[in-house]
């Protein structure tokens, strides 16, 4: 799998000419991989690309993943932040979620990371049945405890045909409480903002000088390569995605193929997302932008549907920038739908 990894990145250097800023190793357990093997595929990006100087190279770990060697030897390569998927800081969430980690090797990892990583974010797991508010402040308590300096936090879903929605089908675990997790949010953001983080996007909360380069990147639409199965790209015009299978992937790299699908996007479709991903940040949507990239029919159609919103303090308007309020975040997504050019 490494091989065919360094191979993909070879095959497609010339697909990507812009400077890349930022190099995220995530989506399944990269953290499995050993210093020798993220080495070599670092070396192979900066053999093969332009990089930046001091890019943001991201490694997503378990706590389970994360003793005391592994973290002293990411520190001494060029990994410079950790994504270390804590979810909660108590064991019977962690079991609920079918974890493989405990409660005290979540505060193991992050107490001995911190002391070789300053960058540093966690994710968060609200709105799980049982869990109370104090219980979740303090999940949150102990992240602002450890120092974190960065924290995304969602709300639990249930998948069809998972473990989890059987058991909620089944009466074992009651069902899924929207007042609850609504409840969590609210706390989520008001005892973030007396840390001082700073709530840069809906579920992204980071302090000055943290905020995650490489999801922004996504947020505000730049170009982006996705290496290994099921990896995803963008390049302004097309999407294209790697299949799943991994034999099928190895043997496609071996024969010099790229295993992937590509959707060409519609005007709709990158109007679509400019609206969803620009609505969920800081930066909100700039209507100057919306009007100069799909003309001032569009602009005017997309005011048009803002309006019940803005009406109902969900959204509104401040120097010609689309934002979403206080009131309307936690309603985001319903908000972004409103919105779309179907």
């Amino acid at each position: 799998m490494i091989h065919a990894i360094v191979d993909e990145l070879v095959l497609r250097k010339n697909e990507l000419i812009q400077p890349i800023e930022t190099i995220y190793f995530g989506g399944g357990t990269p953290s499995l991989l050993t210093i020798e093997e993220l080495q070599l595929l670092i070396d192979t990006i900066y053999q093969n690309y332009k990089v930046i100087e001091n890019p943001e190279i991201t490694l997503e770990a378990n706590p389970d993943d994360l003793d005391d060697l592994k973290i002293e030897q990411l520190a001494k390569s060029p990994i410079n932040r950790l994504s270390i998927g804590i979810q909660s800081f108590f064991d019977d969430d962690l079991q609920f979620m079918n974890r493989a980690h405990n409660a005290k090797e979540a505060i193991n990892s992050l107490s001995v990371a911190t002391r070789h990583f300053d960058n540093i974010t966690i994710d968060l797991i609200y709105g799980i049945p049982n869990m109370s508010n104090e219980k979740w402040l303090k999940n949150l308590q102990i992240a602002f405890d450890l120092n974190v300096p960065h924290i995304s936090s969602y709300a639990l879903t249930v998948e069809d045909k998972t473990v989890l929605s059987n058991f909620i089908k089944k009466g074992i675990y009651p069902p899924l409480d929207e007042n609850v997790a609504h409840k969590h949010f609210q706390i989520l953001v008001d005892e973030t903002a007396k840390q001082k983080f700073i709530q840069y996007e809906i579920s992204n909360f980071g302090k000055e000088g943290y905020f995650s380069k490489h999801n922004i990147s996504y947020w505000q639409g730049k170009y982006y390569l996705g290496i290994g199965p099921s990896a995803h790209s963008y390049n302004g015009k097309t999407r294209s995605w790697n299949i799943s299978n991994n034999i099928k992937y190895i043997k496609s790299i071996q024969q010099k193929m790229l295993p992937q699908e590509i959707e060409k996007l519609t005007i709709n479709d990158k109007f679509n997302e400019t609206i969803m991903t620009g609505l969920r940040t800081i930066w909100g949507i700039s209507l100057v932008n919306i009007e100069k990239k799909y003309g001032v029919e569009i602009k005017n159609k997309l005011i048009k549907n803002a309006q019940k919103h803005l009406q109902n303090n969900t959204l509104k308007i401040k120097n010609d920038i689309l934002l979403i309020t206080d009131k309307g975040k936690f309603l985001a997504d319903g908000i972004a739908a409103d919105l779309f050019q179907v």
